[in-house]
């Protein structure tokens, strides 16, 4: 048996870690009942799934702190997908926030026929790759990624969790659901994370203050984030995430991937993601040159 088939499920073209997700939970997650006033953050892996299981619970509560300082942050805005949601499901007030990496075509059918919003958080395909590239090596619960050549390899050809990046963005960008969904980049949130949070409470109609807003962005902060045990998975033993290796929280920045790709990988790189989104209706928000 290969590293591959010994961590990670395969199930309909899509590979799930083991050690959070099982054939039970995929079932459970396609079975859910989504509620009208659910809240789905949807991304693909390494996008910023932490960063906004931190925002929406402050959001969503008019900016209380008690659920960041009380609750680790994968059972105050669990995973869809993952076995956990089924033990702590009962205990989610509404609205309650989910987050999940599914894309489009594998969402329950209840979130079709409900009013639920989402917020699908879009990042630079050569920043999640490097940041994936880094959580690869320090959980060792996920395959070795290799060298970063052949790691570029594996995500291009979507042979990592959850696929391809651009089929991913692709079915999100591709779902009608008119204002029931809302566009945000990773990148918009390092730039200015108050106007993204008041983005992101406009949408929810949730009128928050800009004094709320503020002290929301001052506790969301990569800073902040970095030394709350209950946000940096440090409470997770290290047999499964080895934060000496390398910080679950790594560096919260964009345009770390200059510091990695060599010329020759960009070009393989760029190259194949232009050919895979041509004749998209979407432009990308950032250049990929």
């Amino acid at each position: 048996m290969s590293s591959t088939e010994e961590k990670n499920l395969l199930l309909g073209g899509l590979l799930y870690p083991k050690e959070t997700h099982s054939v039970e939970s995929l079932k459970f997650a396609r079975e859910f009942k989504v509620k009208d006033d659910d809240i789905l953050a949807v991304t693909y892996p390494k996008s910023g799934t932490i960063w906004m299981q931190e925002i929406l619970p402050l959001v969503l509560n008019g900016g209380d702190l008690t659920p960041i300082n009380t609750i680790p942050n994968w059972d105050r805005v669990p995973w869809l997908e993952e076995k956990r949601l089924e033990q702590i499901v009962d205990q989610l007030k509404s609205p309650r926030a989910l987050v999940t990496h599914f894309p489009f075509n594998l969402m329950p059918p209840s979130f079709h026929t409900s009013k639920a919003k989402v917020i699908y958080v879009m990042r630079n395909p050569k920043d999640i790759l490097v940041s994936s590239y880094y959580f690869h090596q320090m959980a060792t619960f996920l395959d070795d990624p290799g060298t970063f050549d052949e790691f570029i390899d594996k995500f291009l050809e979507g042979r990592v969790l959850f696929g391809k990046w651009t089929d991913h963005v692709k079915s999100w960008r591709r779902a009608k659901l008119g204002d029931r969904i809302m566009f945000i980049t990773y990148e918009d949130m390092v730039q200015d994370l108050p106007a993204s949070i008041r983005r992101i409470s406009d949408f929810l109609c949730c009128n928050l203050s800009e004094e709320v807003i503020q002290n929301i962005a001052k506790c969301c902060s990569f800073k902040k984030m970095k030394t709350n045990p209950l946000s940096n998975f440090s409470l997770v033993s290290k047999e499964y995430m080895n934060n000496d290796k390398s910080p679950f929280l790594r560096k919260g920045t964009t345009g770390d991937w200059k510091n990695h790709f060599d010329s020759q990988q960009l070009t393989r790189f760029e190259s194949v993601i232009h050919k895979e989104l041509e004749g998209e209706d979407f432009s990308l928000p950032w250049s990929l040159e």
